[in-house]
């Protein structure tokens, strides 16, 4: 390599590096890159490939399915020098950006023109835009804007061979042929390192209603969702459900009190128009509804600011909550929304005879039919067996074992449960004709 690129490796691999937020550990790698431009990443990877070298790509290191671990002596590629804010035309609401910037970043930029970027997650402090693209990531916003790949109007990318693709498409509608960006989007750097995006902005939204519900059991939930979003229509922002023991475990350790008495069931909802347009008097009509009706057991709306981030401490503990918890089992699951309480019950029921020391938490997306579980204390053997549960459960529902946090190194043995064969093979496919020397973060989402 030449100096100019020796100067941003290390022969001294730091801690960080050999792991992200799964806690999973394969090796050591033998070398740990931090390039600053798309060039940079095109040479390392084009020796790499000369010399038949793994690469591990590395963004936020906040993955949970072990995509971003390095294998013993891989090549290390991290993203985070890249993270220039390179663009943003406040006209059109267009932004291009390195691939290692943060979401936070993005958002703030996005915010300081007057615009918006939709995606968020609760580590936007952490995770870089290109790893959000590269697992597809949903977060708290999607039943409104969508996930990762609807915010992505181009990409650039290195491929296995060290070759730069540039699709920096600034346009919503371009029919021109196959479009590069979902050759990278969700396949999580196993086809090519995304390294810069063109992103596209939304204008901000109004202010956010938002309240705090309860209900006596989860099939009142999705029947609520379907009333709020008659009513309502595209200003349902977020429809975050947890279970009764999340969010009491939740308050204990933030210190923060439940907003409404122990039900067996909560959920956080959010409704917001355009600039200068109240959903508060809308979502309070609607859900004074579902309680005269005897739908939901009781509900809170927050009266200020503060009430609202209140509301999203509880939502957002799960930090706080794996910590306590270490070591824990997470799972990231969808589910049709008419499968979804019958699922739960059959798992809760499994885990419960199974590991019945072990506190099993419910929560997640339900407006976009994601499930998060947290299961834990439990060692290794009780994290393959939270596993094998979920999903055996979830064969012949419809389901994914991967909502939003990808296949990584953790979940490829149990991808036969999303994808059918045919699926799979054309995967194999697509990563056969572009990287045959398989290269590319080997041993994520197949072998």
């Amino acid at each position: 390599m030449d100096d100019q690129l020796q100067l941003a490796s290390s022969t001294e691999i730091d801690e960080r590096f050999l792991r992200d937020w799964s806690g999973l550990a394969v090796g050591r790698p033998a070398q740990v890159y931090r390039p600053t431009t798309t060039a940079e990443v095109a040479a390392i990877v084009r020796r790499c490939h000369e010399e038949g070298r793994r690469i591990t790509v590395q963004g936020g290191l906040t993955g949970v399915a072990g995509g971003a671990v390095p294998g013993e002596g891989d090549v290390v590629i991290n993203l985070e020098r890249m993270n220039r804010i390179e663009e943003i035309d406040a006209l059109e609401g267009v932004m291009q950006v390195q691939a290692g910037a943060t979401l936070q970043q993005v958002q703030e930029a996005a915010a300081d023109q007057g615009w918006m970027f939709a995606v968020d997650l609760g580590a936007r402090g952490s995770c870089q835009i290109g790893g959000n693209a590269s697992t597809n990531a949903g977060g708290i916003r999607v039943m409104r804007y969508g996930t990762m790949r609807d915010s992505v109007l181009g990409v650039e990318a290195v491929l296995p061979d060290g070759t730069a693709v540039s699709s920096l498409s600034r346009l919503v509608k371009n029919s021109t042929g196959l479009d590069p960006r979902f050759l990278f989007i969700g396949t999580e750097g196993t086809l090519g390192i995304i390294t810069r995006l063109t992103l596209r902005l939304h204008p901000p939204m109004g202010d956010l209603a938002a309240a705090w519900v309860s209900a006596a059991r989860f099939e009142a939930l999705p029947q609520l969702l379907r009333a709020l979003k008659r009513r309502l229509g595209s200003a349902m922002c977020a429809f975050e459900f947890m279970s009764d023991r999340f969010v009491s475990l939740a308050s204990r350790l933030t210190g923060q009190p439940a907003p409404v008495a122990a039900a067996p069931w909560h959920v956080l909802i959010e409704a917001a128009g355009n600039v200068g347009q109240s959903m508060e008097d809308a979502l309070q009509a609607a859900l004074s509804d579902a309680l005269e009706a005897g739908e939901i057991t009781d509900c809170a709306f927050a009266a200020s600011l503060s009430h609202r981030e209140a509301f999203w401490r509880l939502r957002e503990s799960i930090p706080e909550v794996l910590t306590h918890l270490k070591p824990a089992a997470t799972l990231d699951l969808g589910l049709p929304w008419s499968e979804t309480a019958s699922y739960i019950g059959q798992l809760e029921a499994a885990l419960r005879d199974r590991l019945p020391d072990a506190e099993h938490l419910f929560l997640g997306h339900l407006g976009d039919n994601n499930i998060h579980l947290i299961s834990g204390p439990v060692d290794d053997a009780g994290v393959h067996l939270v596993d094998q549960l979920a999903y055996a459960a979830l064969k012949g529902r419809g389901g994914t074992v991967s909502a939003e946090h990808g296949v990584g190194r953790l979940k490829k043995e149990y991808l036969l449960v999303s994808r059918k064969p045919e699926e799979i093979a054309l995967m194999r496919c697509l990563k056969q004709a572009m990287d045959p020397a398989g290269i590319l973060n080997p041993g994520r989402i197949f072998d």
